[in-house]
């Protein structure tokens, strides 16, 4: 079985955690993850504290193994948020979308393990310097928000710029994707798109229909004119978005285009106005399983090639 420090670090038997995916990745899902084995990870998003504190409470009646919450930091609810998850007795935060050196020290002092996403080495140089535990590289093969550098660059440079944990994220779908970031130095990854598939995972029908047809060239990024880049389906939503970016329109309306679009995608599964967040490895994702499942297989089919890398020296 794959072992690494992050598995001892946060007490759980895989090390394999489950992305912070906005209006999806609800109390529900992050403990069906957790029980599987992996990290659950609720997604906080763009939700006060009251909506949070709902979800790790719901988490926590469901499983008795670590359960993590992410919060983006752009929300406008960040410091409640901040605060809740310490009230509640969170074992981990993941933070997005910003930087959260601001919290880092009241964080620590509830004994909260902290796991950043970066998207550079620099951020994870500073991370490092302020004590975190450990860190989440994630390429801009990802769903939602994304950095510049790939998973396949991005990953070993943080690691040498880094004796913490790293976990890889964008782009890994499978046992191969694990097998790869463990050769590139991480010791854990992070998967959203491929959750999206799971029983537990409560988006629309038609979302998880959109995810299940994916294609290799199924997305998309936009908003890099307003500076905070998101990958999604290529749905009419996405085309029109990118037409009205390279157009004329103020940033005020064409940030406003974006309002609320997510939230149609999740929960009424609008085709036509919806933003259907997805990574580019949605194509891999071809079936509806249990995340515990899912976890299972992503760990068992990565220990042969593990295993099997040595076929390749003489």
């Amino acid at each position: 079985m794959i072992k690494s420090r992050i598995c001892e670090i946060l007490g759980i038997k895989y090390p394999i955690f489950q992305g912070g995916m906005a209006w999806i990745a609800d109390g529900k899902l992050a403990a069906a993850v957790s029980e599987g084995g992996g990290l659950g990870i609720i997604a906080a998003g763009n939700a006060p504290a009251s909506y949070v504190r709902e979800q790790i409470r719901i988490a926590k009646s469901l499983t008795s193994k670590p359960v993590g919450v992410n919060i983006m930091l752009m929300s406008p609810y960040a410091d409640e948020v901040a605060r809740a998850v310490v009230e509640e007795g969170t074992e981990v935060v993941t933070t997005g979308a910003g930087n959260p050196s601001k919290y880092v020290k009241a964080w620590k002092d509830a004994d909260i393990k902290i796991i950043p996403v970066v998207a550079s080495v620099s951020m994870a140089k500073l991370m490092t310097r302020l004590g975190v535990t450990a860190l989440i590289a994630e390429g801009g093969e990802s769903g939602g928000h994304v950095g510049e550098l790939t998973t396949m660059v991005l990953v070993p440079q943080v690691c040498d710029a880094t004796d913490l944990p790293v976990i890889a994220a964008g782009g890994i779908a499978d046992g191969r994707g694990v097998a790869a970031a463990f050769m590139l130095g991480a010791e854990g990854v992070q998967l959203g798109t491929r959750f999206l598939s799971a029983y537990e995972c409560t988006i629309h029908p038609n979302y998880k229909e959109k995810i299940l047809k994916a294609t290799d060239l199924c997305t998309m990024v936009t908003g890099k004119r307003l500076g905070h880049p998101v990958r999604s389906l290529r749905t009419k939503f996405a085309r029109d978005y990118s037409k009205a970016e390279y157009s004329a329109m103020p940033d005020e309306e064409l940030e406003q285009l974006a309002v609320g679009a997510l939230r149609l995608a999740v929960v009424e599964g609008d085709l036509e106005r919806g933003c259907f967040l997805a990574g580019q490895i949605a194509a891999m994702v071809k079936k509806e399983q249990s995340a515990a499942e899912i976890v299972k297989e992503i760990m068992e089919d990565a220990e042969p090639i593990l295993k099997g890398a040595s076929k390749w020296v003489e």
